[in-house]
């Protein structure tokens, strides 16, 4: 198979970290890897834990910017985020369950420790994950900014408080009330 990344490299059969095959580009160092082989290794291997890398950078990471053509079909593949913290993406192949790593993303995915979950990233439940993580995420920054950070804090520990008090109706009202101990309101 030719790279579909830098389209001058060839696809070599090797193993990740020495533990299951992959095909790696003889030019740009990415790798081809099919969700199938990884799980079976998985299988064969479930107590298995990926070391973090060490002397690692998320500058050494390089991403494809364009849309990539699956190396098989040569359709094109989608891009999938790994995790709410990172923009991140890798390439994914639904039709052949294959996943393109540009050189570094597996470090990466090691970095942020999820390696060890590579077929859940291709999940539509983990992109929804990624998805409410990310909204979440956005609306935190907003909070802070609006409110300040030491007041978004205490009103984060106010809201923890009053969800877990019985009257917590009774609590808002009595909050929300202009006087609360007028009878006309």
């Amino acid at each position: 198979m030719n790279c579909t990344s830098c389209k001058n490299g060839v696809l070599r059969p090797s193993f990740i970290d020495g533990q299951f095959r992959a095909h790696t580009c003889t030019n740009c160092g990415g790798n081809w890897i099919l969700v199938e082989d990884f799980v079976s290794w998985k299988e064969q291997n479930p107590e298995y834990q990926f070391s973090q890398p060490s002397q690692w950078s998320e500058d050494e990471v390089s991403e494809t910017a364009s849309a990539m053509l699956c190396p098989i079909t040569g359709l094109i593949m989608r891009k999938l985020k790994v995790t709410a913290q990172t923009s991140h993406r890798i390439d994914f192949s639904s039709s052949v369950a294959g996943i393109w790593l540009d050189k570094g993303e597996w470090e990466l995915l090691k970095a942020e420790g999820i390696a060890g979950t590579l077929n859940n990233v291709v999940t539509q439940q983990w992109q929804n994950k990624i998805r409410e993580q990310s909204a979440s995420n956005n609306f935190a920054e907003i909070y802070e900014e609006k409110f300040g950070i030491d007041n978004y804090q205490k009103i984060k520990e106010i809201k923890q408080w009053l969800d877990a008090q019985p009257q917590k109706a009774d609590l808002r009202s009595y909050l929300l009330a202009e006087n609360p101990y007028s009878a006309s309101q």
